[in-house]
Order: C-alpha cells, then sequence, then structure tokens
C-alpha cells in the first residue's frame, strides 16, 4: 500500500476508502474529523485543526510527501519524525539536508503542519563510553536540525537500569546526561524530552530526573500507554508530571500472553479518553499525538486505516474535553 513508486492520487484515494471503511464499521465516532483535511491545505487550514498529529514509526513505507499528503488530508495538525522509510537517522534524510531543508519546510507549511519532535533513538542509561559518545553526538545532530526546522522538541529515552549500578547512581548518571543535551539546546530553541519508557515509566523516577537534569531545555514525553499499562491511572501520572509533559504519545492495546497487542484507538483496554481529559484540565497546550508502532510490529493494522481512524476517534475525545482547534499550539 505505501511502496515508494505509489501515485500520489491512487495513495490519497485508498487512503480515504480505509478511512471511510473503518468509520463504517463502528470504529469510530464522529465524522467531522474524517471530513476535516478534505480541502485544500494551507497555513490557514493548519491554524483550525485540531491538535492532533501522528508519528512516522507508524509509516515505515510511506515516503515524505506521501505522509504529508495523507497528514493533511485527515485533518492532522502535526507530524513527528521518527524515520522515513528505511533511515532511522533523521540527519542522514535526504528532505532534511541543508541544501534541501527550505524545500522541505514549505512543502510542510503549504500543507498546514507542524513537526512537534524529532525522535532519536538513543539511550542515556548506556555505560559504554564509545557507545555514550555516540549516542550523545546523534542527539546533538538532531538539536541542530530541530533547531533549523524550528521543531521545539527531540525525544530520547533512559531506558534501563544497568545491572550491578544502585538506582540512585543510574538517576544521576541519566539526569546528568539530561542536563548537557538541554544545555546544547537551549541556545538553539530546543527541548530534549525523556520518554516515559522502558524502565522509566514510573512517575516517581521521572520527577526524580527532572530535578537532577534542573534545566528549563529539559522536560518529558508522555507515554500514556506505558505509565498506565505500568500501574499507574492517567490523573495520577498528570497530577504527578502535569507541569513537566511536552509532548504525547497516544495509543491502545489489550493482553496478549505476557505482553500486549495494539489494537485500533477506542477499542481495546488503556483509557485514551480519560488521557485526553486529564491533560485537557491542566491547560496542556501540545499536541496529542498517535504512535502506532507499525514499524516494529508489522502484524498490526495497516497505518491507512488506524491513522485515520485515530484522527476520527481523537477528533471527538477532545470535544468531549472542550478541545477545540483554537486551543492548538
Amino acid at each position: 500500500m505505501g511502496d515508494q513508486g505509489m501515485d500520489r492520487r491512487r495513495f490519497l484515494a485508498t487512503a480515504s476508502a480505509a478511512a471511510a471503511a473503518a468509520a463504517l464499521g463502528g470504529c469510530a465516532s464522529s465524522s467531522s474529523a474524517a471530513n476535516a483535511g478534505t480541502a485544500n491545505a494551507s497555513r490557514a487550514a493548519g491554524s483550525s485543526r485540531l491538535p492532533i498529529g501522528f508519528s512516522t514509526l507508524g509509516t515505515p513505507k510511506w515516503t515524505w510527501i506521501q505522509t504529508l499528503d495523507f497528514a493533511a488530508a485527515h485533518g492532522f495538525a502535526a507530524v513527528e519524525l521518527r524515520g522515513i522509510l528505511d533511515q532511522m537517522d533523521l540527519s542522514k534524510v535526504p528532505e532534511f539536508q541543508p541544501s534541501r531543508l527550505a524545500q522541505t519546510k514549505r512543502e510542510l507549511a503549504d500543507r498546514g503542519l507542524v513537526v512537534p519532535d524529532l525522535g532519536a533513538s538513543i539511550n542515556l542509561h548506556e555505560q559504554d563510553q564509545t557507545k555514550r559518545a555516540a549516542a550523545m553526538a546523534e542527539t546533538r545532530r538532531f538539536i541542530d536540525l530541530a533547531s533549523a526546522m524550528e521543531t521545539p522538541y527531540v525525544r530520547v529515552f533512559g531506558n534501563e537500569y544497568p545491572k550491578g549500578m544502585e538506582r540512585k547512581a543510574v538517576l544521576e548518571y541519566i539526569g546528568a546526561g539530561l542536563r548537557e543535551l538541554g544545555e546544547y539546546g537551549r541556545p538553539r530553541n530546543v527541548s530534549v524530552i525523556i520518554e516515559s519508557h522502558g524502565a522509566f515509566t514510573d512517575s516517581p523516577s521521572l520527577l526524580e530526573l527532572m530535578r537532577l537534569a534542573d534545566s528549563p531545555n529539559v522536560a518529558i514525553l508522555w507515554d500514556a500507554h506505558h505509565t498506565f499499562v505500568g500501574g499507574e491511572q492517567p490523573e495520577n501520572t498528570v497530577a504527578q508530571l502535569g507541569k513537566f509533559i511536552r509532548h504525547t504519545h497516544l495509543k491502545d492495546s489489550v493482553p496478549s500472553g505476557t505482553d500486549r497487542k495494539y489494537v485500533l484507538t477506542g477499542t481495546g483496554e488503556v483509557p485514551v479518553k480519560r488521557q485526553v481529559a486529564a491533560l485537557a484540565r491542566i491547560g496542556y497546550k501540545g499536541y496529542y499525538s498517535f504512535e502506532w508502532e507499525k514499524r516494529w510490529h508489522p502484524e498490526i493494522e495497516e497505518p491507512e486505516v488506524a491513522v485515520a481512524q485515530y484522527a476520527t476517534v481523537m477528533a471527538g475525545y477532545l470535544r468531549d474535553a472542550g478541545i477545540t482547534a483554537s486551543a492548538s499550539r
């Protein structure tokens, strides 16, 4: 469906048909969002959209232009970048090279889209100093690219507690890394956000990392799925972390053996609607971003269906929470 040779018109027509099929199947609760992107996208159209986005982790076979066209056609305001096609290092993607970047920014603006976050794959728990240095260098490249794109955030992971290290020492080590990256990002108007992921999904640990980093350019990406599966209710997580949350990853799932299976939004056990409502109550001004892990889980629903269905369902959740298009960033 998403191969590089696909004609753009056929791609969008097929995607629209998939979205309609999902809605008719009862997976969507509102038709207004499904129709939100039918007109030509523009800066004015972008400013009137709901603050929803999706990550390119969910669209591993889509080209850059296919991604933008789909986002605009389905009423998204933002596209979060985590690889394009087979290239995960965004600093090496052709569209993000210095000679191409001005055109890339025009392509976003012409469709009324923004890029709120670049997703780096680095783990700040890494103890091997050669690997650590490579990870920090990669993140600095991402920060430089984010600055050039006027993208406010670069995501990193803490990820694990290495064997043989005390919890306090690990937190201090990761906190120092966050502070170093935050200071690099400060003059570039970019903040580093650590995702609630891996071993760092509990609010007390994330709060401690914010204290240790002690930087205005370090904050949190709330992967609301992971904190919920880890045992926290969304209202409690937001009460503890809310002032540090700058970006989100939202998705739904059901138990599957000893793991979880991702399912269409609103059809599983994760209280996505409550997560949205909890953010709305504290006046969260960021994007509600869909992270459909298609790159890691090829067996789950195709993005043409899942991403379109998210736009429709999330429109209903946001309106029920009192979030309107004018509330977007």
